[in-house]
């Protein structure tokens, strides 16, 4: 089969821990064809989405990882499946690209995750939908319910609704002589919607990120523990990741949103996860495939090239 691939710039692209370039390898390994493409290279035309795309060679040197063909115009259903997996920030242009991927829908593309899907479920918000695992939360631009919620906790989080690998989430605590302008800067003044949710304390053993494939838990999760003197576990600020096996908790979370997502399209989600509370529903471009196959030997990546080819199997029986 044929995939496509929509991606940030594939220089940027770090081979030796990236989650889509594992998911290539193990397409590729399985006998089927690649291409690539970013979201500019999209375009509706003439009742037609179709996009400039081209070519990869997919290697094993993660220094030297791809080589790229001469680019071709092609329309985004002539392949088997074409996998979202552009980094946020999930802005007006991310949402002017589901809206194309839709109509490439439309056409008969199979679409991963669904461009409507991803437009509805916030990664922070999307926890809205399942609140009976959820930390006290509250989401709101008031800048005076944000501070009376910090008081009711003493302890919190606050962080913006679209931001990504830990930037600009802020513990804040009652006696924080910084509070006032923590909340000031998060919520530009009462311009943005922020959320702030009660201080876990369980982060300190590791924010849990589950890997949700076709609705079924990937048995593996990776704890994001945060460094000395840091509450963000995030990879990208500085955590350490140790993979586990789902405890009773995890399977108990995965198990009921799987069925849920996997209905509304959602082919691969990143549930986050700090003690017993879920905090985050990943469904732009969840990662963490690398570091858990590495510790456990459990091949998330071909987990992921398996069930896609299934699916897209069953698109073309369709």
């Amino acid at each position: 089969m044929d995939f496509a691939f929509i991606l940030d710039p594939l220089p940027s692209l770090k081979a030796y821990k990236d989650s889509s370039v594992a998911m290539m390898r193990a397409l590729r390994d399985r006998g089927h064809a690649l291409h690539a493409l970013g979201p500019g290279d999209i375009r509706w035309e003439h009742g037609t989405t179709r996009a400039r795309v081209h070519a990869l060679d997919v290697r094993d040197d993660d220094d030297d990882w791809y080589r790229a063909g001469a680019g071709e115009t092609r329309p985004l259903a002539d392949f088997a499946a074409v996998v979202m997996r552009k980094d946020p920030p999930f802005d007006m242009e991310y949402v002017y690209s589901t809206y194309l991927l839709e109509a490439a829908q439309r056409e008969g593309a199979l679409v991963y995750n669904a461009p409507r899907a991803i437009r509805d479920h916030n990664e922070k918000l999307a926890i809205a939908k399942f609140r009976e695992f959820t930390a006290p939360t509250l989401v709101t631009r008031d800048a005076d319910a944000l501070q009376a919620f910090v008081d009711a906790h003493g302890d919190a989080i606050v962080k913006p609704l679209d931001g990504m690998g830990g930037a600009s989430v802020f513990r804040v605590r009652a006696d924080d002589p910084n509070r006032n302008v923590i909340v000031e800067t998060v919520g530009r003044g009462g311009e943005r919607t922020v959320m702030v949710q009660r201080f876990i304390p369980q982060i300190a053993d590791g924010d849990k990120r589950i890997l949700l494939i076709a609705g079924e838990p990937v048995p593996y999760a990776l704890a994001r523990i945060p460094r000395a003197g840091e509450t963000r576990g995030n990879l990208a600020a500085g955590g350490r990741g140790e993979a586990r096996p789902l405890d009773a908790r995890d399977r108990e979370i995965a198990q009921a949103l799987g069925p849920v997502l996997w209905a509304e399209g959602l082919f691969l989600v990143g549930l986050d996860v700090i003690g017993p509370y879920l905090t985050e529903v990943n469904v732009t471009s969840p990662t963490c495939f690398v570091e858990i196959a590495q510790q456990t030997g459990h091949d998330v990546a071909g987990h992921f090239a398996e069930a896609l080819v299934a699916q897209a199997a069953r698109h073309r029986g369709a």
